[in-house]
């Protein structure tokens, strides 16, 4: 379901008035020393450059200040840089509530950009960032978990702006029953729009509910088995080990006529992928 309109809420859950388009209690950042102000200022995409750059070689303090103007003058890839920096830990300490706070302002700023920009794929993921957030909290921020909220931070990324990722979380959370009640149909159809796109979880989790079937899903075991195998070849990273797992314990449970449908429809889809 789309948004039509603007949120009469912040996506941090704080109240707005008419005419702010952030979270009150975040504050402006200070300009860094090196970067002049207006009327001579450095145009904001040069100090996220210079801030990027820097990042790269190691100049971590200048980098965060550069970036960190270009975040407070509203440059959304400056804030989500920012954002994931402070929710990785990506050279620094590891700062949930900063990243937050970060991907609030993209999220509250720039909800109705067009889809398909190259802004639009920052603003996306930063509604991901939040969904994950809500549905863990940041107590020393003051967050709470709120799986509700975070159903609705995917659905609208996954909806809007045709995220992979918030279509394989949204998914998950229908298959779940977390955040509202469960639904494998529904789960279904939007973790079919996600492993269409090479979302590798989304893959996995799809071929498992074909695989076994579920209510309102009707069992397609081949197909299953297929999207399973798509997902085991691209789980590469050590914590996307339970992909593996998956696909072995299915596999095993396959028939020999199961496998070769799954082989058939497997190369079917590589090759239309090539075309």
């Amino acid at each position: 379901m789309l948004l039509a309109s603007p949120p009469v809420q912040a996506f941090d859950g704080t109240a707005l008035d008419s005419n702010i388009n952030a979270p009150q209690h975040i504050q402006p950042l200070t300009p860094p020393a090196d970067v002049p102000l207006a009327p001579v200022a450095r145009p904001v995409d040069e100090a996220f450059r210079t801030g990027a750059q820097a990042l790269r070689s190691g100049q971590t303090a200048k980098g965060l200040d550069a970036l960190g103007y270009a975040a407070a003058q509203g440059h959304a890839a400056a804030q989500w840089k920012l954002g994931r920096i402070y929710a990785d830990g990506d050279g620094v300490k590891r700062d949930d509530a900063k990243a937050f706070s970060y991907f609030s302002k993209i999220a509250n700023s720039h909800a109705d950009d067009y889809p398909g920009t190259a802004q639009s794929r920052f603003v996306a993921s930063a509604f991901v960032a939040l969904g994950g957030y809500y549905l863990e909290g940041i107590p020393a921020a003051g967050v709470k978990r709120d799986p509700i909220r975070a159903r609705d931070m995917y659905s609208y990324a996954a909806s809007y702006f045709g995220d992979a990722d918030a279509q394989y979380h949204l998914g998950k959370l229908y298959l779940d029953g977390v955040g509202g009640p469960k639904d494998a149909r529904n789960a279904g159809r939007w973790l079919t729009l996600a492993a269409q796109k090479g979302q590798f979880e989304a893959q996995a989790m799809l071929g498992q509910l074909l695989f076994r079937g579920d209510e309102g899903v009707p069992r397609q075991a081949a197909r299953g088995l297929m999207w399973l195998t798509l997902a085991r070849d691209a789980a590469a990273r050590p914590e996307d080990h339970w992909v593996v797992v998956l696909h072995e314990e299915v596999f095993a449970e396959a028939s020999p006529d199961e496998r070769a449908m799954a082989l058939s429809y497997l190369e079917n889809w590589l090759k239309t992928a090539k075309r």
